[in-house]
């Protein structure tokens, strides 16, 4: 096993456990970078492919800890107030294709309403705003859902 390999998969000091710790995931990385294939990377007699590995996953392991560091500085009301829209904006996406995926589209509009109804004014100033685009996207679904019934017969 290259030092590389044993730093990603934890073993080393550069690897810590968190939520997106690649020890979490079960598996083990193959190659780093579509410029190398698997005999290439697995060589431990080419010393100098084996730094330049290191250096990549160096590089991400760092920029990680950067976007951590950043998204910590946010308050989670806006992180939170982020995914709700981007969750509305998947059920509109559905509900606008051509047919409708009325599966998907019910999923995104369940998701949003568990943080919406779930975490009520904890979601922040926002938080009226996102009730309101609930109950939009809830008859949006009601009468697309309507139009594709309605069509069948």
């Amino acid at each position: 096993m290259t030092r590389t390999h044993a730093r990603v998969a934890g073993w080393g000091s550069v690897a810590r456990m968190h939520p997106t710790s690649p020890q979490l995931s079960g598996g083990t990385l193959a190659h780093v970078s579509a410029d190398y294939s698997d005999e290439e990377t697995s060589n431990p007699a080419d010393p100098q492919l084996e730094t330049q590995v290191d250096t990549q996953v160096d590089e991400a392991l760092e920029a990680m800890q950067e976007v951590r560091r950043q998204l910590a500085e946010v308050p989670a009301e806006i992180v939170v107030a982020n995914h709700v829209m981007g969750l509305y904006e998947l059920a509109a996406i559905h509900l606008s294709a051509d047919p409708p995926d009325l599966v998907s589209a019910a999923l995104a509009i369940d998701a949003v309403a568990c943080l919406v109804e779930g975490l009520g004014d904890r979601i922040g100033e926002d938080a009226a705003t996102m009730r309101d685009a609930l109950g939009n996207i809830r008859i949006a679904f009601v009468q697309i859902k309507n139009q594709v019934t309605a069509s069948a017969e």
